[in-house]
């Protein structure tokens, strides 16, 4: 059977780029190596976080599931830097690792658009650089207009514990072998890189009297901006803060030449996450630190599983046991599961454009780790942007791009295809330079009309963000019309301006009982309306460059004076705009008006 479009991978990932291309109404096909695993979360077991949130809400506001899901199966949720104000506030949910995947599994398979398979993909078919067919490991080859890989971890997936190299993905499943291969061989550059993660304790056996309790927030939040709180607060599972001992960090120093990372196995490793390092690499990198933090966090309702977050180690089980066992509160713990490192086959994202199509292979799309990403919401958010791409090339439409001003969505890929990654890339709030404009308060009015244009948000959902927009609206030039009289008499919109007074303190003058989610934006706009008013002229700055296109047919050898680095980076990346260029490391704004100018001469750009 031939399909429209074929995403390669179950994970978080290829979940968002299935539901998209399959609700833009596209006869889509899943091909994942286990139907039970799809959605799977092998490491952490939450949603969210910093900047992380805000990519989940970025999600919903698109028309992703991640959310939806999120919201209808979590244990705890926080609402992260609260008190530090609007630009890095982010939400964070704890996961129930059972109820998501099997509610992500059971939207999947009850779509009308999605099938199916249980298998690997080996090979892709490939005619005149353009993808037409994907190869299984039984032999079917399987025809589409568009393929999505979104292999994750999996990619000649190694697990390394000690000295012990084996071959395997995530939590024993079966990794890709043949495929980084036969990309390598159409013109790919592989990168091989590695991550990790902590040991799971036995409930009971801790002695949380040791250990700080961290509840959820007595105030109710969701990622999707469609639903309702499913849960309710007393029923949220507590989490539990603990510390790294000297005990702790001797065992570890003694014990080093034992990591698989530092030098237990010989040969050459991947490249380990820099912001999310393993036990070992923090006490070796900062040896002036007493103690590390770790939290204890329930992973289900289901079972009584204790995820150590922040104790990831590739040390053997005997030295895990010893480690373990050195923290206050689990000294006599029992480890149901240890931890382990992996390593595998990642492309260099700079072989992709913007959209996520590879610039090697038309109508090949990648996204997740298979572009050296690391966590659950970098890899949906490219998903999702994959498969709403991959949809749009077969509709002959042009591509959703998001600027760096409008999202972390497109933080995130520009930084991807413009810089490349040495290590799994981690989102973060410094990566955004407009961070106070990509708030999680309002992802919806920033993205929605987009997902209403390119299918995946309906009319009920686009009438519902226009009457918020109009009430907003409503709501600051009423307060600008009132006037009130505290030390002075001056208007209700000077009022709230003050850092110390709320516009819920005068609520009750405004003419229309507004929802309170309205009255927080309007606040947040009034507050911050300088800050914001800056970061935008900034952004337009921005635009002015990334209007400026570099013609395709570029020679950067015939263009004089450029520096040695600029001209091989420019040449390595073959960024689309001047703004990208000036995104690129080792190139300088000098390099920029010699390559402007150059475009004027020879190119008859005058803009």
């Amino acid at each position: 059977m031939d399909y429209e479009v074929i995403v390669v991978g179950g994970g978080h990932a290829g979940c968002e780029a299935a539901f998209a291309s399959a609700n833009k109404g596209h006869k889509t096909l899943l091909v994942t190596g286990s139907i039970d695993k799809i959605a799977m979360m092998p490491c952490n077991p939450h949603i969210g976080g910093s900047a992380k949130g805000i990519v989940v809400r970025e999600i919903d506001a698109l028309g992703g599931v991640m959310g939806k899901v999120a919201d209808k199966t979590l244990l705890q949720m926080k609402m992260l830097n609260f008190s530090k104000g609007p630009a890095v506030r982010s939400l964070r949910a704890q996961a129930d690792k059972v109820a998501y995947p099997k509610l992500m599994q059971e939207e999947l398979q009850k779509h009308k658009n999605i099938d199916i398979v249980e298998d690997l993909v080996e090979d892709l078919i490939i005619e005149d650089n353009t993808i037409k067919a994907v190869k299984l490991s039984n032999g079917d080859i399987i025809n589409a207009k568009a393929v999505i890989l979104t292999t994750g971890t999996y990619m000649k997936a190694n697990i390394l514990v000690g000295d012990t190299r084996t071959v395997s993905g995530p939590a024993g499943t079966r990794p890709s072998l043949f495929l980084s291969d036969n990309l390598e061989k159409l013109g790919f550059k592989i990168l091989r890189l590695k991550t990790g993660t902590p040991p799971r304790i036995q409930r009971d056996t801790i002695d949380f009297s040791k250990t700080k309790m961290e509840p959820g927030d007595d105030k109710y939040y969701t990622f999707s901006f469609d639903d309702k709180p499913y849960y309710k607060l007393d029923e949220q599972e507590p989490c539990y803060l603990t510390y790294t001992t000297g005990e702790t960090h001797k065992i570890i120093m003694d014990n080093l030449d034992k990591s698989s990372m530092y030098g237990a196995i010989q040969e050459k490793l991947g490249t380990g996450p820099r912001y999310c390092p393993s036990i070992e690499d923090k006490v070796v990198r900062f040896k002036d630190k007493e103690r590390h933090q770790l939290f204890l966090e329930p992973e289900s309702r289901y079972f009584d599983d204790i995820y150590v977050q922040g104790f990831s180690t590739s040390m053997p089980h005997d030295v895990q046991e010893k480690m373990v066992h050195s923290l206050p509160g689990l000294e006599n713990a029992k480890i149901l599961r240890y931890a382990y490192a992996i390593e595998y086959d990642a492309i260099d994202p700079r072989d992709l454009y913007p959209s996520l199509e590879t610039k090697i292979i038309e109508n090949l799309y990648t996204a997740g780790q298979i572009n050296g990403t690391s966590g659950y919401e970098e890899a949906a958010c490219q998903g999702l942007m994959a498969g709403i791409n991959a949809s749009l090339k077969i509709e002959n439409k042009e591509p959703l791009i998001l600027g760096r001003d409008e999202a972390y969505i497109g933080v995130l890929i520009d930084d991807l295809v413009t810089k490349g990654v040495r290590d799994p890339y981690r989102l973060l709030t410094s990566r955004a330079e407009y961070r106070l404009l990509l708030r999680s308060d309002n992802a919806d009015l920033r993205l929605r009309k987009h997902g209403y244009e390119v299918g995946l948000i309906n009319k009920r959902q686009y009438n519902k963000l226009v009457k918020k927009e109009e009430n907003i609206n409503k709501i600051i030039e009423e307060l600008k019309e009132l006037t009130i009289k505290a030390d002075k008499k001056m208007t209700l919109f000077d009022y709230v301006k003050r850092v110390e007074n709320s516009i819920f303190e005068i609520e009750d003058k405004l003419s229309t009982k507004y929802d309170y989610l309205e009255l927080e934006q309007a606040e947040i706009i009034i507050k911050y309306e300088g800050y914001i008013k800056k970061a935008r002229k900034e952004a337009e700055k921005m635009h002015k460059l990334e209007d400026k296109k570099i013609p395709e047919n570029i020679n950067y050898d015939d263009v004089p004076n450029l520096a040695s680095e600029a001209r091989i980076k420019l040449k390595e990346v073959r960024p689309l705009s001047l703004g990208q260029a000036l995104r690129i490391s080792g190139v300088n704004p000098s390099d920029i008006s010699i390559l402007s100018v150059y475009m004027k001469r020879y190119f008859n750009d005058n803009r």
